[in-house]
């Protein structure tokens, strides 16, 4: 059935590990490429590639045996990327779609220009130089490439803030009121047909900027729902190359949708799609690689995402409260496989699907009380599970 599309997917984390869960289904070829002889795809691919995905040249000579390159993490070597388009290969997402992406001033001027609603925003050379833009404030202020899960960005509320602003190139956005921050997992199959899932409802934790919560179908009214859909696969078509398109986006008091930033790739916002949906993000990408069909985005039911986020310090991670997680019906756990837990580290997440958004909320409750990754106390053995 897989036929002989050999892939090649640049980045070995979770988001790695998880594609090749799904793809183990149908017996593809998966080759990954990354620089931790330890991450959590090393022993899952059928080969493993020990190397940096942003050098041009071992990004090259990793890909010369494959048909389909892919990613799971946006820092690559786009000028790589380019070549191997040039050589006929495969490249999802395109080398042009990722470079735009890379850079989050020309992400925000790429919506601009297709029509894409997004908030204000203002390309300063130098976040330190925030003097002359003082007028905007409060804002935020974003790294235009770099930035990753929560990191560059920081909120600046007036001039005694900018002697921590970052050093470079940067995006500032003044703060706009917002209701609800949404996001939507958009697909466009290489045969150009597009789908989407339900927009998902995400809950902050304010410390880490970082996903703690994930509501799918997002609270909203019907009328958001079919509007965020439409926005996102707005997105995808404006891009115009095949793949998954995660789109963040702002719920204003006044019900109008804007888009704050797009993913090219599987995405945390996604990962409900495995125990949720008939066909997850991850098979989704699948399909793209090998020119398969889109898949079917239909919810079973109602569901949430609880992140499990290192705490307690640096060590061998451990899960406590995976008995009373697994005493939940409709609860299931992923770990991640990595080696080492550190605060504030995403180290696995728990899906609860349910038939009722009550039994729902009932069972994140649990999770938020009971499940930790912690490091594992040395010299005392335990029952808990080891990640």
């Amino acid at each position: 059935m897989a036929g002989n599309r050999r892939i090649g997917i640049l980045g070995g984390g979770q988001l790695g590990r998880m594609f090749l869960e799904n793809a183990l289904r149908y017996d593809v070829d998966v080759h990954v490429l990354d620089p931790d002889p330890d991450c959590p795809c090393a022993h899952l691919a059928t080969s493993f590639t020990l190397g940096r995905f942003d050098d041009r040249d071992t990004v090259l000579l990793f890909a010369k045996d494959v048909d389909v390159v892919g990613i799971e993490i946006e820092h690559v070597s786009v000028d790589a990327l380019m070549e191997l388009e040039r050589q006929g290969k495969t490249v999802i997402p395109s080398a042009a779609t990722l470079r735009i992406i890379q850079d989050k001033g020309a992400q925000k001027e790429f919506y601009v220009k297709h029509g894409i609603p997004t908030s204000a925003f203002t390309l300063i050379e130098n976040g330190l130089d925030l003097q002359r833009h003082a007028a905007i404030l409060p804002a935020f202020l974003k790294t235009r490439t770099g930035g990753y899960d929560g990191k560059g960005v920081m909120a600046i509320t007036d001039t005694a803030d900018m002697g921590r602003a970052f050093d470079g190139p940067c995006v500032l956005e003044p703060r706009v009121p917002i209701s609800k921050e949404l996001a939507v997992i958009a697909v466009r199959g290489t045969d150009g047909t597009t789908v989407a899932y339900d927009p998902v409802e995400m809950v902050f934790d304010p410390t880490l900027n970082m996903v703690d919560l994930l509501l799918a179908p997002a609270r909203c009214a019907t009328s958001i729902i079919d509007a965020a859909k439409a926005l996102a696969l707005d997105v995808a078509n404006a891009f115009n190359a095949p793949g998954i398109y995660a789109v963040e986006m702002f719920l204003t008091p006044k019900n109008e949708l804007i888009v704050n930033e797009t993913a090219p790739r599987a995405h945390n916002s996604g990962h409900f799609t495995i125990e949720a949906c008939a066909s997850s993000q991850f098979d989704q990408l699948l399909r793209a690689y090998m020119g398969w069909p889109t898949g079917d985005t239909r919810m079973h039911g109602q569901a949430a995402m609880v992140n499990l986020v290192g705490e307690g310090g640096t060590g061998t991670p451990q899960l406590k409260g995976a008995s009373e997680l697994l005493a939940e019906p409709g609860t299931f756990i992923h770990l991640y496989g990595k080696r080492e837990t550190r605060s504030g580290r995403k180290m696995g997440h728990v899906t609860i699907v349910a038939p009722t958004s009550d039994a729902v909320d009932k069972a994140v409750k649990v999770a938020k009380a009971h499940a930790k990754v912690v490091p594992q106390e040395k010299n005392k053995t335990t029952k808990n599970t080891t990640v």
